[in-house]
C-alpha cells in the first residue's frame, strides 16, 4: 500500500488538454466569423462615371449581372423567373422597394434590359445603377 501513494514532490504524469481545446474552439469561432464577414457578393468590374453617389439604403436589394451573363440577387444566382417572383415578394413587403443594379462593364446590354423590364413589370421605380468614380 505504501508503494501506491505518491509524494507531493513527484511530477504529474497526465497531460491536461482542456486549455488547448479551449484555444482551438476560440480560433475556430474567430475563423468562421471572419470568413462569413468577408463575403459581400459577386465581384464585377463596374463602369466608371464622373459623379457617383452612394445609393445604398437599408433594405436595398442588389441585382448583379456578371460579364458572362449570370444574374444574381443579393449574391444568389437566379434566372429571370426567380428574379421576378422574389422581387414581387420583396415588393409586397415594401411598396417603395429600392433596387440597385450592378452590372459588369462587359455585360450584355440585353441582360441589363431584361432586368430593367422585370423591375418595370413589378412597378419598381427606385432603381440605382452602380458605377465607379473615374479616378478610383
Amino acid at each position: 500500500m505504501a508503494g501506491d501513494v505518491k509524494s507531493d514532490n513527484q511530477p504529474y504524469d497526465d497531460i491536461n488538454v482542456t486549455p488547448m481545446l479551449d484555444l482551438a474552439y476560440v480560433l475556430l469561432v474567430v475563423f468562421i466569423i471572419l470568413t462569413t464577414a468577408s463575403v459581400q457578393g459577386v465581384k464585377v468590374n463596374s463602369p466608371t462615371t464622373q459623379a457617383a453617389n452612394n445609393l445604398a439604403k437599408p433594405q436595398t436589394r442588389a441585382i448583379t449581372i456578371t460579364a458572362d451573363g449570370g444574374v444574381y440577387l443579393d449574391a444568389y444566382p437566379v434566372d429571370m423567373a426567380q428574379l421576378q417572383s422574389t422581387l414581387a415578394q420583396y415588393k409586397s413587403a415594401n411598396p417603395a422597394l429600392p433596387v440597385v443594379l450592378k452590372a459588369d462593364a462587359a455585360a450584355q446590354y440585353d441582360k441589363v434590359m431584361q432586368v430593367l423590364e422585370v423591375a418595370k413589370k413589378l412597378d419598381i421605380t427606385e432603381i440605382g445603377l452602380v458605377t465607379k468614380r473615374a479616378g478610383s
